[in-house]
């Protein structure tokens, strides 16, 4: 069967549009850095100082920690400005009615530290403390290893020990951070109470 017999009785086939010739391309964009005010970087700089501008002007959203705490009253409209008492943060030595140290040196806190960040070398205590018969002749917390989990506050039976609301005060050396027993006594005095406050 030849092609012509082949294709008899079928339509013809319709013949291709062709298709309409590309328009001529747009002028691409200049590229940035080719004008001379790019070149002198000034649209960035307006840019910057406008947004660094609008930024200055606002309310500040930050406290200016060490001079200020997150847990002044001052600082409530931008920070939590009460204190918490459930908050773990620095330690002190607690004093009794008389102004002596609570601590009989039991090295009970001494062994509950899971980080050892504490070195209690005990002594006898005075004659006329007739209440104990020791007393800690030195001791040191280590602020750095400390990992203030409050073991040493949930082991003391003297409530001699406890964790405050303060917060970490920061130092320029390692030594700073090594708080020996007037340290510690001295440490918080607004939470220097006989009796532990309630949370």
């Amino acid at each position: 069967m030849t092609e012509a017999e082949h294709g008899a009785g079928l339509p013809a086939p319709e013949p291709q549009a062709h298709a309409p010739e590309h328009e001529a391309p747009l002028e691409p964009p200049p590229e940035p850095g080719k004008s001379l005010a790019d070149r002198l970087y000034v649209p960035a700089i307006v840019q910057g100082l406008g947004k660094t501008l609008k930024h200055f002007l606002q309310p500040k959203a930050t406290v200016e920690y060490p001079e200020r705490s997150i847990y002044q009253k001052e600082e409530a409209d931008r920070a939590i400005g009460h204190e918490n008492a459930r908050y773990r943060g620095e330690h002190i030595l607690v004093k009794d009615a008389q102004g002596r140290e609570k601590c009989v040196a039991c090295l009970l806190c001494m062994s509950a530290c899971p980080a050892l960040c504490i070195y209690i070398e005990p002594e006898p205590a005075p004659a006329e403390w007739k209440d104990r018969e020791r007393r800690p002749k030195v001791f040191e917390l280590d602020m750095l290893r400390c990992i203030y989990c409050g073991y040493c506050e949930e082991a003391c039976p003297c409530d001699a020990i406890r964790l405050t609301p303060k917060f970490y005060q920061p130092s320029s050396s390692r030594t700073e951070r090594v708080y020996d027993k007037t340290r510690l006594l001295e440490n918080n005095p607004e939470w220097q109470r006989p009796q532990r406050p309630k949370k």
